[in-house]
C-alpha cells in the first residue's frame, strides 16, 4: 500500500501529474523490477540490502534508516519499493517540500504500523523545523509536537510504532551532519554501464511489446547518460517511431533515427547540454552557474543536479571556484575552434 501526500502544483490534475507526465509515470511504474532479483546493476547495494534486510527479520526488527543518494533516475524510488516488498510491510511516499511543518509529519508517522516504511524523496528538502522533529522519531520512536499557541501552548508527546525511514537524495551535501548520522545504512548509487543498461533496455521492451534487435539496444543504451530512466524514456519514444514506420522493429537505423528527432547525438548529449557548453565556449571564459542559467532558460538547480553531472563525468565540462569552462573534448564535438590562449587543467578544480 502506498499512500501519497503531496500538492498538485498550478496546471495539473489531482495526482500531481500533467496528463503525458502521468502516462510516463504509469509506465515507469510498470517497467520497474517486482523484486531484487529483477534489479539490474548497482550490485554491491542491493547484496548489502538483502543481507541487512534478512538481518532485521530474524531479529523481528525494523530494518535500520537508509539513505540512498545518487543522480535522478538510477532507481532509488524503486529499491525503497523493493526494500518495503522484501519486508512484507507498507510503504508511505512523501517528499521533502510537501513536508512544510510538523503537523504533516506528525501525521503520516502516526499512522504507521509496526516495521512500516516511511519513504522521503527530495529528503535534502526538508525544511529545518520538520527534520528536528524527526530525530526524535527515528531515533525513540516518538514525536513532540506543541498543541495551541500562547498561553494554551501545551507539549504532546505522540508514541510511534518501529518504523524504518528511507530517504532519498540528489543532493546529500545538502543534508546537515546530525541528521545524516542517524541514517545507518548510506548507500550511494552509480552511473549504469552500458551493458547493464542493455539487460534493462531488453527487458522493458519485451514489457512494451516492441521487438528490438542487440544493435538498436546498443545505441539506446550508449546514449542513455548511464540512466535506467533516461533509457526507458528513450525506448518508449523510438517505440512509437517503430510501430508507425518499422513494423514494430527498433533496429539500429531506427533507434538512431528517434534519437535524432530527440536532439540526442551519440555521446548521450541532447539540446539543452549543447546550449549549455555552447554558452561557455562563446564567452571566451570561464561562466558561472547563474550565467548558464538565465542563457539556456534552466533553473540553477536542474542545471547543477540533472545536466551539470553527466557533461563533468563525462570530461566536456571543468568546474572551477571561479564558474564552469568547457574542456577541449567539448570543442572539439561542438566544432568549435581551440582559442590560442586555452590552458588546459590538471583536474577538476584550478
Amino acid at each position: 500500500m502506498t499512500k501519497l501526500n503531496s500538492r498538485p502544483a498550478a496546471g495539473m490534475n489531482d495526482a500531481g501529474l500533467r496528463s503525458k507526465d502521468a502516462e510516463d509515470l504509469k509506465l515507469d511504474t510498470t517497467l520497474r523490477p517486482v523484486c531484487f532479483t529483477e534489479f539490474v546493476g548497482q550490485r554491491k547495494i542491493v547484496d548489502n540490502l538483502k543481507l541487512y534486510i534478512q538481518a532485521a527479520k530474524k531479529r523481528n526488527e525494523a530494518l535500520d534508516h537508509v539513505l540512498l543518494s545518487g543522480l535522478p533516475g538510477l532507481g532509488k524510488t524503486t529499491l525503497a519499493c523493493l526494500i518495503t516488498k522484501e519486508l512484507n510491510s507498507s510503504l508511505v511516499s512523501t517528499s521533502g517540500p510537501a513536508l512544510e511543518k510538523p503537523g504533516d509529519l506528525a501525521g503520516l508517522l502516526s499512522n504507521l504500523k509496526k516495521n512500516d516504511v516511511l519513504f522521503i524523496d527530495e529528503i535534502h528538502r526538508i525544511p529545518t523545523v520538520v527534520e528536528e522533529h524527526l530525530y526524535s522519531a527515528i531515533e525513540d520512536f516518538h514525536i513532540n509536537i506543541v498543541l495551541n499557541e500562547g498561553m494554551k501552548a501545551r507539549p504532546l508527546q505522540i508514541k510511534l510504532e518501529p518504523f524504518t525511514l528511507i530517504g532519498a537524495t540528489t543532493r546529500e551535501g545538502l543534508l546537515s551532519d546530525a541528521f545524516r548520522a542517524r541514517f545507518g545504512v548510506i548507500e550511494k548509487l552509480q552511473i549504469y554501464p552500458p551493458e547493464d543498461l542493455l539487460e534493462i533496455i531488453k527487458r522493458s521492451a519485451k514489457i512494451l511489446g516492441v521487438k528490438i534487435d542487440e544493435a538498436g539496444a546498443v545505441v539506446i543504451a550508449e546514449r542513455s547518460r548511464g540512466t535506467p530512466r533516461i533509457a526507458n524514456r528513450f525506448l518508449r519514444r523510438i517505440r512509437d517511431l517503430a510501430q508507425v514506420k518499422s513494423n514494430n522493429l527498433i533496429s539500429e537505423e531506427t533507434a538512431k533515427e528517434g534519437m535524432a528527432r530527440m536532439g540526442v547525438d551519440f555521446a548521450g548529449l541532447d539540446n539543452t547540454d549543447r546550449k549549455i557548453l555552447q554558452t561557455i565556449i562563446r564567452s571566451g571564459c570561464v561562466v558561472g552557474l547563474k550565467t548558464i542559467a538565465i542563457s539556456v532558460g534552466e533553473e540553477e538547480d536542474t542545471i547543477e543536479e540533472v545536466f551539470e553531472p553527466y557533461l563533468i563525468q563525462t570530461g566536456f565540462m571543468i568546474k572551477t571556484p571561479k564558474g564552469r569552462k568547457a574542456t577541449e573534448l567539448a570543442y572539439k564535438h561542438l566544432n568549435e575552434k581551440l582559442p590560442a590562449n586555452y590552458r588546459k587543467e590538471n583536474g577538476l578544480w584550478d
